[in-house]
């Protein structure tokens, strides 16, 4: 009777960890598209892999694109979900790749326009659906 529960949390755990993570959107500034309360389904491989509680990816295969929805932790570590304007690629950072990110709902957003951009490193993942 244990062996199935614990199979089942062992199998959970890693597909939260390393596959598909849900979230529970906070805030109003993703509004009309994502609304207070909403239950966000995050792909944490889309643009790599990483071990869970690391900010480097062991390997990436993608960036985020112009218009995608994103969760990252912002520059002073709070976690966000807003949509991708711009990649920069800056040749002289330590970290080379950043990223402008701006909520839809730009009078209620607090977003790049106030902390500026941020590493791609900070990406926990896309959002895929809500």
């Amino acid at each position: 009777m244990l062996k199935p529960v614990f199979l089942a949390l062992i199998i959970a755990l890693v597909l939260k960890l390393f596959l598909i993570d849900l979230i529970i959107a906070q805030g109003h500034s993703m509004e009309p598209t994502i609304k207070n309360g909403d239950i966000l389904i995050i792909s944490r491989l889309r643009y790599g892999m990483r071990l869970p509680l690391q900010r480097e990816y062991l390997v990436r295969w993608a960036m985020p694109k112009t218009g995608e929805v994103v969760v990252f932790y912002t520059p002073s570590g709070e976690l966000a979900v807003k949509r991708c304007t711009e990649i920069i690629d800056d040749r002289y950072a330590a970290r080379k790749t950043r990223f402008f990110a701006v909520g839809d709902n730009s009078l209620d957003s607090f977003d790049s326009r106030s902390y500026g951009s941020v590493p791609v490193e900070n990406i926990i993942g896309k959002v895929l659906g809500f």
